[in-house]
């Protein structure tokens, strides 16, 4: 069932209560010959890549550049769509769906707002155990990496 009912205090008809996915964004930025991935200040804790959800009224993208602000100190240019995520179970707490972004960094990397700490990983080098399915997410830009050709499409540069 995708919703729960609901009873009107004033007239006491049954109303739905709809439960949709929360949209997100994630960002993988590249600096530094390597990623930034953030050490999360809440659960769940551990490396991720900088992200979180998009505010009513707030595009994707900016979003995005939002998140990516908060949580590094940086400013991000080049900012081309990697792809979306939607297993129901990628996130514990609840159902999301995340916007993956590609961008370059520009700045001095920070750990600020919820990442408790932030370090640059070469791809080779990536920590064993991430949060969310971010280990997925990783692979596949691996794998996008490795084409000949760059099929992401610039978004805001």
């Amino acid at each position: 069932m995708a919703y729960d009912a609901l009873t009107c205090p004033r007239c006491g008809t049954d109303v739905k209560k709809y439960r949709n996915p929360f949209p997100t964004v994630d960002i993988i930025i590249e600096i530094n010959d390597g990623i930034v991935l953030i050490e999360r200040k809440n659960e769940p804790f551990g490396w991720a890549l900088p992200g979180g959800f998009v505010d009513y009224g707030e595009s994707l993208e900016n979003a995005a550049v939002r998140e990516a602000t908060e949580e590094t100190s940086l400013f991000i240019q080049n900012l081309r769509l990697l792809g979306c995520y939607s297993d129901p179970d990628r996130d514990k707490r609840m159902h999301t769906i995340s916007v993956v972004y590609v961008a370059r960094g520009v700045g001095t990397p920070q750990a600020a707002d919820d990442a408790a700490a932030l370090a640059v990983f070469p791809l080779n080098a990536l920590p064993e155990e991430l949060c969310f399915d971010h280990a997925r997410i990783l692979a596949d830009y691996v794998e996008w990496k490795s084409r000949t050709y760059d099929v992401g499409t610039t978004i805001l540069s």
